[in-house]
């Protein structure tokens, strides 16, 4: 790969404004030159591929919500008085310890093409150091000829990786040694049960049976021998939803906020049902944005472990969610084109967030990420 500068930015990562792919922004079947795309030329009618293709191709964005980024700024500091190339983002994650306060989310597997893009998203995590999500390792763990496309733990030696189950699988049998499967079969650090409720309704394969699911998620967490998360997957996660996890045991949240991909949007692409598409079209502006979710989050748990996570665009995204109490910022659907396309636009990809990252912290003056967190130079416009 590309020699590293002081900075740990990749020389050829560095271009000028307009020039090379911008996270996010290859489209699927699209690739460099030489490069193929990791997704089949047609469509093959498996669901996580389908996912993928929808998340590339169609317009599954929230509409008319924000991630609520827009609302703040950073007040410029034109005497920051360090040098740019001092500035350090390592960090501090549940006693693991990362070169970047940055995770790839949780997004996909469960098909030989899925599994290649993990492939390429693990390889990319380790070199830049950034922690690593998988998408729901359930179908794995009830087909084992699946379990090689969540098998990233080869590509990815060192870094943090999170294992993912969703959670209303614990109300149709899903108990503590099939999340220790999942966990095995990532080879994770980690589990985090994910909550799409609005997913699942209009899915049609989903399962709604969400009663007294608290009561099943404060047993696992008290159960299973690693840390055991909660994320959402688009609509974010209030402050009284959050005290009511960490309370149950939750080890760290992912607010997973509105503003980016919405799950009820991909669902009506995927859905044959003409009732269930018209009423997945009334729910496109549903969620909590992401940084009132982070705001909330972290004034009821100051020390809860607290990712900031939903229609991340860019660096400057990261930093306002750290800057509001986020200890790690993920990044999903903005990277999937580029982790489809080619390992050069991934890399590409992961260095342009670190470099408008250290940016920010070099504008405001903040030399390392606790200057950064908690900043009075960011303010609501």
């Amino acid at each position: 790969m590309n020699d590293m500068p002081r900075n740990g930015v990749p020389q050829s990562a560095v271009k000028p404004s307009g020039t090379g792919p911008q996270p996010g922004q290859e489209a699927a079947g699209s690739g460099h030159a030489g490069h193929k795309s990791l997704l089949p030329d047609s469509r093959t009618g498996e669901r996580k591929i389908e996912h993928v293709r929808l998340c590339l191709n169609e317009d599954v964005a929230g509409n008319g919500i924000t991630t609520g980024f827009e609302q703040y700024r950073f007040r410029h500091n034109a005497l920051p008085e360090l040098d740019y190339d001092t500035i350090l983002l390592g960090t501090e994650f549940l006693g693991r310890t990362l070169r970047t306060p940055l995770l790839i989310s949780s997004m996909t597997g469960g098909s030989t093409a899925t599994g290649k893009i993990n492939e390429r998203l693990a390889e990319a995590a380790e070199r830049r150091g950034w922690a690593l999500g998988v998408g729901s390792v359930r179908a794995a763990v009830e087909r084992a000829e699946l379990a090689a496309t969540f098998h990233v733990r080869a590509n990815a030696p060192t870094i943090p990786v999170i294992a993912n189950v969703g959670a209303v699988q614990l109300a149709y049998g899903f108990g503590v040694e099939e999340c220790r499967r999942a966990v095995e079969i990532a080879g994770a650090d980690w589990l985090v049960l994910h909550l799409n409720g609005l997913q699942e309704v209009f899915q049609p394969e989903g399962d709604t049976g969400f009663g007294s699911l608290l009561q099943r998620i404060e047993a696992l967490c008290r159960s299973l021998e690693i840390p055991v998360g909660i994320k959402e997957v688009g609509w974010g996660i209030d402050g009284d939803t959050a005290a009511r996890l960490y309370q149950a045991g939750a080890a760290f949240i992912d607010v997973a906020g509105a503003g980016g991909t919405s799950w009820s949007q991909v669902e009506k692409f995927r859905s044959i049902d003409p009732v269930r598409r018209a009423a997945a079209e009334a729910f496109a502006d549903w969620g909590i944005p992401t940084a009132e979710c982070i705001a909330e989050v972290r004034a009821v748990s100051p020390r809860g472990a607290l990712i900031g996570s939903g229609g991340l665009k860019h660096g400057v995204d990261a930093a306002k969610a750290l800057a509001l109490g986020a200890d790690l910022a993920g990044f999903g659907r903005g990277l999937l084109g580029a982790a489809v396309s080619s390992e050069e636009a991934l890399d590409q990809a992961l260095a342009q967030v670190e470099l408008e990252l250290r940016t920010v912290m070099f504008g405001i003056g903040a030399p390392d990420l606790a200057a950064l967190r908690g900043t009075p130079r960011l303010v609501r416009r």
